[in-house]
């Protein structure tokens, strides 16, 4: 259902756009490797195996890593913390991993501090100089990710998943029983919005990228949020896509992640992509980027997703400041059952910061489609955890329900582009299909593609027919 027909971009940029502020061009190499990764791995067998490698591997070796953050090199804590007791004798293996992670995120947190004085602090640099820091915190940020491998020595079956911490129906209810009355006090936008801080910037391929940073203005959360925000150059009021990620991608700190939508800011679209709760920068120690969202169902689900709806708010606020365009929410699996839930919110927000478009891929109707019965929940070993701590699918399905679009999105349904993958199991296909079908979202704005849920962003790098019909579509509400 991919339209082979590639429309022209919104705006045509000057020649003579080569000064220090010009964005960079992506290099034929960089091009040529999507292309082929796109060929190689936008197939359906790409979503069996990725769901095997993250059971067997990514998920239990990153649980063995979100260990030695708290552990500061003692072997001692890292043994005491281990969840398999039959790797206990492997005191050779424990420190050299422990010594190898301790090496990198030295090296990383240096990278980190002189990147935070070069972007945000007092003094400014010059440009080659602000690029070579960014160049070097993402690439060292890539590599004590990557210490996760050193692990493996002490990988077995023992390890679980994810370090479940289950909030009993009782806890939940002490929280959230009010927003079964009431949900809005916990989605509304602040009364006051956040100072947000805006960095230096660098050149990217398509413009230029800077960092906004505010305070969450979640109570449950209050932490520092990070977006980083892409600006097309030489395009006057861009519109601008906020856009949210997947559970456990942490795109501002690996190199090569897929960019499903990296073409919108060559189309003239500003995009926002901030940081979910619990990922990236606000992972607290001992987690894992995205765990204990997931760990602590159903308290860590609700806070993240309240939680990030009013931060939209703030982002769409900063928007609406610094552009006249029209603003849209979007995202891939997580990051669009966030925009479609905030874009449900917003019918009670003030008029400016609502949404006018929507670009939804690998989403669901219904978050108990993919947390009760999504693929992921199985491997996380939820549905087990959570019935012995007294939860049934009756008790939980109000609360989850709270998160789900109750209403029709703000948008009208022709400012609303989907792509769902028919062999989805972990954001269900069907319950994407049924809610788009009950949005009466048109034909032409809905991509209904022969893959799964780790296949239909690997499609896209190279099909780019659906970005391409959102950048019309958001022309049209301009």
């Amino acid at each position: 259902m991919l339209d082979p027909v590639f429309k022209p971009e919104l705006v045509t940029r000057p020649a003579a756009m080569e000064s220090a502020a010009a964005p960079l061009a992506a290099p034929l190499s960089a091009t040529l490797r999507r292309n082929v990764t796109s060929l190689l791995l936008g197939h359906p067998w790409f979503d069996d195996v990725g769901l095997r490698l993250l059971k067997r591997y990514f998920f239990p070796l990153s649980r063995l890593w979100a260990l030695a953050h708290p552990a500061d090199g003692s072997l001692q804590q890292y043994r005491a913390a281990l969840p398999s007791p039959s790797r206990l004798d492997n005191t050779a293996a424990i420190a050299q991993a422990l010594s190898r992670f301790e090496a990198r995120r030295a090296t990383s947190a240096a990278l980190d501090a002189a990147w935070e004085q070069v972007f945000f602090g007092p003094h400014d640099h010059p440009l080659s100089y602000r690029e070579a820091i960014e160049q070097g915190r993402i690439a060292h940020r890539h590599a004590f990710n990557a210490t996760r491998r050193h692990f493996w020595p002490l990988l077995d079956r023992d390890v679980p998943a994810v370090r479940l911490d289950i909030q009993t129906p009782e806890a939940t209810a002490a929280v959230f029983r009010p927003a079964l009355a009431d949900l809005n006090p916990f989605t509304c936008p602040p009364a006051r919005m956040p100072a947000v801080a805006v960095s230096r910037s660098v050149r990217s391929v398509g413009g230029t990228d800077t960092w906004v940073r505010f305070k969450s203005p979640s109570a449950r959360l209050g932490d520092t949020v990070t977006a980083r925000v892409s600006t097309p150059v030489g395009v006057l009021n861009p519109p601008t896509l906020i856009f949210g990620h997947g559970v456990c991608v942490e795109f501002d700190h690996w190199q090569g992640l897929v960019d499903e939508v990296g073409a919108l800011v060559k189309g003239g679209i500003r995009v926002i992509r901030p940081e979910a709760p619990w990922h990236g920068r606000r992972a607290p120690s001992g987690y894992f980027g995205g765990e204990r969202l997931i760990a602590t169902f159903p308290m860590g689900l609700l806070d993240a997703l309240t939680g990030a709806v009013q931060e939209w708010a703030v982002l769409a606020h900063w928007a609406r400041t610094t552009s006249s365009g029209p603003i849209a929410f979007g995202g891939t699996s997580l990051g669009a059952l966030t925009a479609q839930f905030a874009a449900d919110r917003a019918r009670d927000w003030q008029d400016d910061l609502k949404p006018k478009a929507l670009f939804l891929i690998t989403h669901c109707g219904h978050v108990s489609d993919a947390i009760q019965h999504g693929a992921l929940a199985r491997i996380w070993g939820g549905p087990e955890a959570t019935a012995a701590k007294g939860w049934t699918e009756d008790l939980a399905a109000p609360y989850l329900g709270l998160l789900d679009p109750v209403r029709r999105p703000v948008v009208k349904p022709s400012a609303i582009v989907s792509v769902l993958g028919r062999r989805d199991v972990v954001t269900p296909f069907a319950s994407g299909r049924a809610a788009i079908e009950d949005w009466c979202v048109p034909a032409e704005n809905a991509f209904l593609l022969d893959r799964g849920h780790f296949s239909v962003p690997m499609t896209l790098l190279r099909e780019t027919a659906p970005v391409r019909r959102f950048i019309d579509v958001l022309a049209d509400v301009r």
